[in-house]
């Protein structure tokens, strides 16, 4: 039986991708692929995530990359705009748990700087009862111990608790360590696999419940 739901945050929750913003600066799709491949790329972006200061991320790539410095800036300058917005759909189903009751926790890789910003720029990231940021442990998922730290603080039995995540080796891991799990393939896909669960059953008041969502009355829409 779950007793308790953790949301990963990016591509789940809300969609980043700094190709949103980049487009908008480079007019070759090619171009802008290996600037986000080979100079501010995945393996680059996840020091930051592990909370590497930015200024040291930053004088490594211009050293390395000096043609790109005006480029290398706006990955951090910019970041809002690499944001598509909350999936509200999403938002809905964490609204709708944790209306139900269940605790709701986040775990995330993320950069504890910008993760601030997030709270602001997106509020319902604060309804979480807890949340583990990577940028803030020094720690980052795939890394067994990120997961080990959140059921340990949370006090979390693994069994009871639902994992959601996008990334495959994300949730490989989780379910290595008994947690259960579900790949986020879509907010309609994620809904059915919890009420599998026994999350969703048949509610009362259908439009009740749509009225408080994202929809309408969503935090999310607060900004």
């Amino acid at each position: 039986m779950i007793k308790s739901i953790v949301f990963d945050i990016g591509g789940v929750l809300v969609d980043w991708n700094p190709r949103y913003f980049y487009r908008t600066m480079m007019d070759n799709e090619q171009d802008m692929e290996y600037f986000l491949t080979q100079v501010c790329s995945p393996d680059w972006n996840h020091t930051l995530d592990l909370g590497r200061p930015w200024e040291d991320a930053r004088l490594e790539l211009v050293g390395r990359h000096p043609e790109h410095e005006m480029l290398i800036d706006l990955y951090w300058d910019r970041w809002l705009e690499m944001f598509n917005g909350p999936i509200h759909e999403t938002v809905d189903i964490l609204m709708d748990v944790k209306r139900r009751g269940y605790p709701v926790y986040g775990l995330t890789n993320w950069n504890d700087v910008k993760f601030e910003v997030a709270l602001r720029e997106f509020p319902f990231l604060n309804l979480f009862d807890g949340r583990i940021v990577s940028g803030e442990e020094k720690l980052a998922k795939p890394d067994p111990a990120i997961y080990k730290l959140l059921l340990e603080k949370f006090n979390l039995n693994p069994k009871e608790t639902l994992f959601i995540d996008d990334r495959i080796e994300n949730i490989e891991v989780a379910r290595n360590l008994g947690i259960e799990v579900v790949r986020f393939i879509s907010p309609k896909d994620l809904e059915d696999k919890m009420a599998g669960y026994g999350i969703f059953p048949e509610l009362e008041d259908q439009e009740d419940m749509a009225s408080q969502g994202c929809g309408g009355g969503c935090s999310c829409h607060s900004r």
